[in-house]
C-alpha cells in the first residue's frame, strides 16, 4: 500500500509493501500516481519506504512477469517514467529518505528526488543489468547528471551495489545519517525544506534565470510577513 501524510506544507509518501520489500507492481504504480497527485499543493515532498529493509527493491518481478510482449513492457516503462518525471518536476523540494536498500527501479525513484538522505546501513545500486535489462524509468539519465556519464556507465553497466558511504562519496547520496536517529533526522530536514524559500532555491538551481527574474523572486520573499518576523527576531537579539 501507499500512504500519504500531509502536515504543515510537507507531504510524505510511504511505500509500504513489507511482503515484497516495497517492490513496485501495477497496483502500487496506481496508488503512487494518486498520492503524487494528492500532494500537489504541498510545499515539499518526501518519499520513503515502510520498515528498515527496503526503500524500494525495484519492480515486483512476480507481478511484472505477466508482461510478455514488447508493447506491454514499453507501456509499463513509459508509465513509471512519467511518474518519476512528475516527482522530479514537483514544484517544491523533493527528498528521498532511503530507509532501506534502493535497488534497480528503487534507485531510479531515488534519483528522481532533489535530495537523497540515507541511513548508514543501506545499499543502493542500478543492478538491472543482472536481469539482462537496462534502467527504463529515467534513472540512467539522472544518474549521469549526478555522477557523470562515464561513472554512470560503470555503475549501471556492472550493476555495482554501493554502501551508503561510497554512494555519498560519489555524490549519489547527499547525506548519510546513523540508523538510530534516521527517522527524526530526515523528517527534521524535510520540514526545514518545506518553505517558500526552499521552493525558490529549487527553481534557481534547476533553471536558467535572468538577473531580473532572480531579483524578483528574492523581492517577493523580502516583502513577505515571514521574512519580517524572522528579521525582527534577529534584530532584537542585537539590542
Amino acid at each position: 500500500m501507499v500512504e500519504l501524510e500531509l502536515q504543515d506544507g510537507l507531504a510524505v509518501i510511504t511505500i509500504d509493501r513489507p511482503h515484497a520489500r516495497n517492490a513496485i507492481d501495477s497496483a502500487t504504480m496506481g496508488e503512487l500516481e494518486e498520492a503524487v497527485h494528492a500532494a500537489a499543493g504541498a510545499t515539499a515532498l518526501a518519499l520513503t519506504g515502510g520498515g528498515e529493509k527496503a526503500f524500494v527493491s525495484g519492480g515486483d518481478l512476480k507481478k511484472l512477469a505477466r508482461l510478455r510482449t514488447e508493447q506491454e513492457a514499453c507501456a509499463m516503462a513509459l508509465r513509471m517514467r512519467a511518474l518519476c518525471d512528475r516527482i522530479a518536476a514537483f514544484p517544491g523540494p523533493v527528498l528521498a529518505a532511503l530507509n532501506g536498500h534502493a535497488l534497480g527501479g528503487g534507485a531510479e525513484i531515488a534519483v528522481a528526488a532533489d535530495v537523497r538522505i540515507a541511513a548508514d546501513d543501506i545499499r543502493i545500486g542500478f543492478n538491472q543489468t543482472k536481469l539482462a535489462i537496462v534502467p527504463a524509468w529515467g534513472g540512467a539519465e539522472r544518474l549521469a547528471r549526478l555522477v557523470g556519464p562515464g561513472r554512470a556507465l560503470l555503475l549501471a553497466g556492472t550493476g555495482q551495489i554501493m554502501d551508503a558511504a561510497l554512494a555519498e562519496r560519489l555524490g549519489l547520496v547527499d547525506l548519510v545519517l546513523p540508523r538510530a536517529g534516521f527517522q527524526d533526522g530526515w523528517r527534521r530536514i524535510a520540514r526545514e525544506l518545506a518553505t517558500a524559500q526552499a521552493r525558490e532555491l529549487k527553481i534557481l538551481a534547476s533553471q536558467e534565470r535572468t538577473p531580473r527574474e532572480a531579483a524578483t523572486a528574492f523581492a517577493r520573499l523580502w516583502v513577505s510577513e515571514e521574512h519580517w518576523q524572522a528579521a525582527e527576531k534577529v534584530m532584537s537579539r542585537g539590542k
